[in-house]
């Protein structure tokens, strides 16, 4: 009989831990969705609740003009929802076929790590878990590549 019960708690706990992983997995999935929808329905809402107030995100954007990447252009969290404001709010920027991709990287109990394909290009995102749930604190992005070795 005790070894039964020992199977059971077993049983159990291995459960509990495959759905807290299934649980950690989705929000730190839903957290990269909020930050393209900041950008995509121009809700800064999803950024305070997505994004860490101590962010840093750093950039390129191709030139088609000049034929070249620009220098990198730093952000901040002010700079972030200033962007998201005003980027989409013609709606003009986005619409039903748009990328909107999250691939989960890696997940761990503190840190994760995202990439997020959208209409601009590619971001990568460095998440922690904080009190008020997954947010991204470093975020490093291009326009579309020309190409990629992944794929």
């Amino acid at each position: 009989m005790k070894s039964l019960t020992y199977v059971l708690a077993l049983f159990f706990c291995i459960q509990i831990t495959a759905q807290d992983k299934e649980t950690v997995v989705k929000d730190v999935t839903q957290a990269a969705f909020n930050y393209i929808d900041t950008f995509y329905k121009v809700d800064t809402t999803l950024a305070y609740k997505s994004v860490h107030k101590d962010l840093r995100k750093v950039g390129w954007w191709y030139d088609q003009k000049k034929n070249a990447y620009s220098d990198n252009s730093e952000m901040t969290f002010d700079s972030l929802i200033s962007l998201a404001k005003r980027w989409n709010a013609k709606g003009d920027r986005t619409n039903a076929d748009s990328p909107r991709e999250v691939k989960v990287l890696e997940v761990s109990d503190k840190i994760a790590v995202v990439k997020v394909t959208a209409v601009w290009g590619i971001d990568y995102l460095n998440m922690v878990n904080t009190d008020e749930g997954w947010k991204s604190i470093n975020i490093v992005w291009q326009s579309k590549p020309k190409f990629s070795l992944t794929e």
